[in-house]
């Protein structure tokens, strides 16, 4: 059997008539920049994160560049994010002008390291960017009370969190703003791509959607200079009927994460995912440290399994960073890991048979 990575042919499926209804309307109203599909999915959003405003943006790194720019972080400052996420987190710092601070992972988390944060900031800092990786929240608590005690802005990269919580608070509610990514794969996925920012300060709330709108707020009166990301009316009626289903959703990832842990768990050459005391974990991504990793995840891909890396490099290791000179002993743990990490198939729709196959591979792999 082939068992895919994400399957989004088997969601649509179950949702169908809904879908097709909610693209219908769209067409059928030409509302396909602005219109209510995107109010309605900006109010639904907001609410259910008990938050005043939701932005819809163009997409999740958008996202993140329209927060930093319109608290006013630039040329010479600086701000704090993970060694190991998607480029989006760290390269929207830089094109503010800003510099990116890398900081090392927690061993069992694969978040943020807090108990390296502090020595990481000084009188540049503006600001604390945490990304909560794989569907899991970082120590949002302890990183709110550095940046209230530094003076910081606290940001959250909610791109893999869609309603992850920690302590019973939703991911995205404890900074400034929080920013959040609708690619198709996401547990809250549009069918392109597409972003949002939501947040309880409203001044912050005008400016970053006057800058999404080229600096308007109204047709023809600009403002400032600003950029042309919104989201499409087609991915917010899309968005408007998943955001029913995501709770039921993410339910089923974490009992398909539960199950493959109970498979793996006796296996002395794989480390499977923890989950963090009082989390919710929403398990965007199902992320084990083997050994042998390639050799692994080749022989699943020959046994038509589908497995991917996130992420093979650490971020300050990049090409893209070769600037600041940076080696693996600066990250040991981001950069250990990436030669480690593989992500199995993970999805709601997963099956047990599924898993269980999956599972059965990756006790063939090691003991045959």
């Amino acid at each position: 059997m082939h068992i895919p990575f994400v399957d989004l042919h088997i969601q649509y499926l179950s949702i169908k008539k809904e879908i097709d209804a909610a693209i219908n309307d769209v067409i059928r109203n030409s509302s396909f920049i602005k219109g209510n599909h995107v109010l309605d999915f900006e109010k639904a959003f907001a609410k259910k994160h008990d938050i005043k405003h939701c932005i819809g943006v163009g997409n999740g790194t958008d996202a993140i560049y329209i927060v930093l720019k319109m608290l006013g972080i630039g040329e010479g400052d600086e701000v704090i994010t993970t060694a190991l996420s998607w480029i989006s987190t760290s390269e929207a710092i830089s094109q503010t002008g800003a510099k990116p601070v890398f900081v090392d992972i927690e061993k069992d988390y694969f978040t943020i390291s807090v108990l390296k944060i502090n020595e990481k900031i000084n009188s540049r800092t503006k600001a604390i960017l945490p990304v909560h990786l794989y569907g899991q929240c970082a120590r949002i608590d302890e990183i709110k009370k550095i940046c209230e005690k530094n003076n910081l802005f606290l940001i959250e990269d909610c791109a893999q969190a869609h309603f992850a919580e920690h302590n019973k608070q939703k991911a995205g509610t404890s900074g400034i703003a929080s920013t959040f990514s609708f690619f198709p794969g996401k547990n809250l996925g549009a069918y392109g791509d597409g972003g949002a920012i939501i947040t309880n300060d409203d001044e912050l709330a005008i400016k970053c959607r006057m800058y999404a709108n080229h600096g308007a707020l109204e047709k023809h009166k600009h403002q400032i200079e600003g950029i042309n990301s919104r989201l499409d009316g087609i991915h917010a009626a899309i968005l408007n009927v998943k955001l029913k289903y995501i709770d039921k959703w993410n339910n089923n990832r974490l009992k398909n994460a539960l199950h493959y842990n109970k498979l793996l768990s006796g296996i002395p050459e794989i480390k499977i995912p923890q989950i963090r005391e009082n989390a919710k974990h929403i398990f965007h991504i199902y992320c084990i440290r083997a050994e042998k990793r390639d050799e692994l995840k080749n022989f699943l891909l020959k046994n038509k399994v589908d497995a991917a890396i996130h992420y093979p490099t650490a971020l300050p290791l990049l090409p893209a960073y070769k600037r600041f000179n940076f080696i693996d002993s600066d990250y040991p743990v981001a950069s250990g890991y990436t030669q480690k990490i593989l992500s199995l198939p993970m999805f709601p729709e997963l099956s047990k048979k599924q898993i269980e196959f999956v599972a059965s591979l990756i006790k063939k792999f090691y003991h045959s």
